[in-house]
């Protein structure tokens, strides 16, 4: 019997796919339970239609992702902060922190856990700071670190 899997069903394979099973396991277990629909001409026009719809989504996903890198690179972020002698800041600035300034003045929202650089900032200066938009779409924001 071949079923097409609505969900991952360990040691058969991931949703979307087509499998050949046994007709008593796909009726009784994977139908019954609602992990899979037995595979005909509509269920295929189906599945193929899905799979067309989520490959535009992601390219248009990914196409967002991009222009809002071009806009990322862009900015200048500059931190004034109070600092030692040696350049060490007294405490650090954080990916949140980066996050939520990007937020305040661009408008622009970025996930504190999509930052690829987790490590805080400690010292004066200028970085670098990597943040993974989409896969494969990582921008690179300029973040200055300045003496109050």
């Amino acid at each position: 019997m071949k079923v097409i899997l609505l969900t991952d069903v360990k040691n058969v394979g991931k949703k979307g796919e087509v499998k050949e099973v046994a007709d008593g396991y796909g009726r009784n277990f994977l139908i019954k339970n609602g992990y899979a629909v037995q595979a005909s001409q509509h269920g295929l026009q189906i599945l193929q239609q899905q799979k067309d719809e989520e490959a535009l989504h992601y390219a248009l996903n990914r196409q967002n992702a991009q222009q809002l890198k071009e806009k990322i690179e862009q900015i200048r972020l500059v931190f004034p902060v109070k600092a030692g002698k040696d350049g060490k800041l007294f405490g650090s600035v954080s990916t949140a922190r980066i996050a939520e300034q990007l937020a305040e003045q661009y408008g622009i929202e970025v996930d504190r856990r999509k930052f690829v650089d987790n490590d805080n900032l400690t010292r004066l200066g200028h970085y670098d700071v990597r943040a993974e938009l989409f896969r494969d779409v990582i921008a690179t924001i300029s973040v200055d670190l300045t003496e109050k």
